[in-house]
């Protein structure tokens, strides 16, 4: 009896090393067959004009009964409010396979996109207002492959994202400064925004800065389209910050290998070159930053529904070959660090103090009259 208990032993290690190994190898097509959706592409309708003139289209916004964004975790410091006005748009929340763009009112996106403008939102709220619009995303599994129904996704929820900064510049001050965020699906619809609604209008001159976070930007086919330069002071105006946050060792190849099969902003294939990255934690001023100029990293509960601001020393150091922004070991926040020591759910949350005094930093410059 004791040998065959032994042996279910060893077959039960067998196993599991047997598992590991194939996550190992095939860890991006199981990604790919568990969230790439296998229904046709629906074709969806726009919204009717008009639509985020209602309060409920908005995950945030000022009178949001409580506003995610308005979170504030233990240990922020009490400071004026800005005088800024903050659009922000939500990473991909619909992790679902049912379609290829997940319905506003679906309760699990909704759920998720309300943890997500908690966590990222929220270190913008130091400024007068924070917008968040919900919109019919791009499901996940979207991104994973490059497939016609991708784009068509993409352009659906774009659509939406469009429509939203339409109707959040109508509820603004007409001379207000402007902070432009967005994360991971949420960056990219915000490029899009920068090219064609911002670049070479009366508008760029009020954009305090865009925060292009948690996607890949390509420096010389991306960031060029949107007529900003990448941030390369921590005073400087109109200018875009962009990271994506690894530990050590970095593998970036599920994230970054469909990225880099798709055409830039202008239309020319990417290719292999570095991503954008300017460095949180001193305004893109240096590649490298030690942990000592980290301000707080917003450490958030098990559940992701609060958070404390702590000091944790995480450094931050843009890596000239591949463009990431490596953090060394990587802390402790949570269950949701991605394969390759990927932090993207994370990517704001680690430097949550440095983007506020960022953001107020860059406002004041933007509103000092020029000597």
């Amino acid at each position: 009896m004791a040998r065959k208990f032994l042996y279910f032993i060893a077959l039960l290690i067998v196993m599991v090393i047997a598992a590991l190994l194939a996550l190992r190898i095939w860890s991006a097509e199981l990604t790919r067959f568990a969230f790439v959706p296998r229904v046709p592409f629906e074709t969806l309708q726009p919204l009717r004009a008009g639509a985020y003139d209602e309060p409920a289209m908005w995950v945030a916004r000022p009178g949001t009964a409580n506003d995610p964004a308005q979170y504030r975790p233990e240990g922020t410091p009490t400071a004026p409010l800005g005088k800024a006005y903050v659009f922000f748009i939500h990473p991909t929340s619909y992790l679902a396979r049912d379609h290829w763009n997940g319905a506003i009112e679906d309760k699990d996106s909704r759920f998720r996109t309300s943890l997500f403008v908690r966590g990222m939102a929220s270190a913008f709220n130091g400024e007068a207002a924070v917008f968040a619009p919900y919109y019919r995303q791009a499901a996940f599994g979207s991104f994973l492959v490059n497939r016609p129904e991708t784009l068509k996704a993409r352009a659906v929820a774009y659509a939406d994202v469009r429509a939203a900064f339409h109707a959040f510049l109508a509820a603004v001050p007409a001379d207000a400064p402007i902070v432009l965020a967005g994360h991971s699906q949420g960056a990219l619809h915000l490029l899009h925004l920068l090219r064609d609604e911002v670049k070479g209008t009366p508008l760029a001159r009020r954009i305090v800065a865009a925060y292009v976070i948690g996607w890949p930007v390509s420096p010389a086919h991306d960031l060029p389209a949107t007529g900003f330069p990448a941030c390369t002071a921590p005073a400087q105006t109109g200018c875009v910050m962009s990271w994506l946050s690894f530990a050590d060792p970095p593998d970036a190849s599920l994230m970054l290998g469909a990225n880099r099969a798709e055409p830039g902003l202008d239309g020319k294939p990417k290719g292999p070159e570095p991503i954008l990255c300017t460095n949180p934690l001193n305004g893109g001023a240096a590649h490298d930053a030690p942990g000592t100029a980290n301000l707080g990293t917003m450490v958030p509960a098990r559940d992701l529904t609060t958070g404390k601001l702590t000091n944790l020393g995480v450094p931050a150091r843009c890596e000239a070959r591949s463009g990431l922004l490596l953090i060394g070991e990587g802390p402790e926040l949570g269950p949701y660090v991605l394969p390759g020591n990927n932090y993207h759910v994370y990517d704001i949350p680690l430097f949550w103090a440095n983007v506020r005094a960022d953001v107020a930093r860059r406002e004041a410059a933007l509103l000092t009259p020029a000597q």
